[in-house]
């Protein structure tokens, strides 16, 4: 996950934590910051995530496939409505 992403994530997490555990010691502020830092980075690097540039990729090449698919599908069907008219 990219940095930025991480430190997002990092300050709400100190936004969600109570005024007074860390506004009175910069240490702990700084403790906990370095904690859930760590801790966000280690647990986000097991993920699978696909990046952005590969999402997009695969998002095209599923775009593609699907108006295969449609075009397949609207040959099939006059395939069978001709199939019907030369069976009659």
């Amino acid at each position: 996950m990219e940095i930025p992403k991480v430190e997002e994530l990092l300050r709400s997490l100190m936004q969600g934590l109570p005024p007074g555990l860390v506004s009175g010691a910069s240490g702990l502020r700084e403790d906990i910051e370095n904690n859930f830092r760590a801790v966000l980075r280690s647990n986000l690097t097991k993920l699978d995530l696909a990046g952005r540039d590969e999402f997009d990729a695969q998002r095209k090449v599923l775009e593609r496939t699907r108006a295969r698919l449609e075009e397949l599908e609207k040959r099939v069907a006059q395939l069978e409505a001709g199939g019907d008219r030369a069976a009659r």
